[in-house]
């Protein structure tokens, strides 16, 4: 991730309605472990050591964690550069996936990889909370030009016009690129590959890696799945015991 990227994905991606069901969801097992796996530049991370959480964050970009490490409070949580292959045994009660982290992990292979070593990481018992976006929903549908156009105002004033291209919709993946132009007219874009699952996709992974789900919801306020505009599948399961 450059690091301009960086700065300009921390002013799109304000603390939102997601944050808000995440920071609630954890906060049911008070103090816990958390791990925060593909934590970015560390919104909910920070925000998760603030209420007293013990709180890890795990990320492959380098990038993204120097911009986590300079915020207020970042000494509070223990910040590593990898993936779940780096994760130790039996070490948190919790575990989230959010903005969609989960829908990064493209190949199958992978997704099966990294729910067994969410399994070992989390002690038994403990809980998987993660998004993914509904592809009945077919948000992908509104990435273009027109309906995408935005701008974003960094900390330091500079206002920077955005807007995200879609590219590619095939056998569940959906690419686009996000076109962000600077004042001066140099512009950065940032290229993505999603994954799109169904509910029934998630749940036979997660039950495959040994996970027993709790729930799915639609939406952010609990709505059931396919009955919210957020067109979303926000899960969370147990491991076994």
């Amino acid at each position: 991730m450059d690091r301009r990227l960086a700065a300009i994905y921390d002013a799109e991606n304000r603390w939102g309605r997601d944050d808000d069901y995440f920071l609630a969801a954890v906060g049911e097992t008070p103090a816990a472990r958390v791990l925060d796996l593909g934590c970015g530049t560390g919104r909910l991370t920070l925000a998760l050591a603030a209420v007293g959480h013990t709180v890890t964050g795990v990320d492959p970009h380098r990038a993204a964690l120097d911009a986590a490490r300079a915020k207020p409070g970042a000494d509070r949580i223990a910040w590593i550069e990898g993936t779940s292959r780096v994760l130790p045994d039996a070490a948190y009660d919790v575990a989230v996936l959010v903005s969609h982290v989960a829908q990064e992990i493209q190949a199958e292979d992978d997704w099966t990889r990294t729910l067994a070593d969410l399994r070992r990481a989390l002690v038994p018992g403990g809980r998987l909370v993660f998004d993914s976006r509904d592809p009945a929903a077919r948000r992908w549908e509104r990435w273009n030009p027109t309906d995408s156009r935005r701008r974003l105002a960094l900390p330091d004033g500079t206002v920077v016009a955005a807007w995200t291209e879609l590219t590619e919709v095939r056998d569940g993946l959906v690419s686009f690129v996000h076109h962000y132009v600077l004042p001066d007219g140099d512009e950065l874009r940032g290229q993505g590959t999603l994954r799109f699952r169904t509910e029934a996709e998630l749940r036979a992974a997660l039950a495959g890696a040994g996970f027993t789900v709790e729930r799915i919801h639609g939406g952010w306020a609990g709505e059931p799945v396919g009955e919210s505009s957020d067109g979303e599948l926000v899960v969370v399961a147990r491991a076994g015991t």
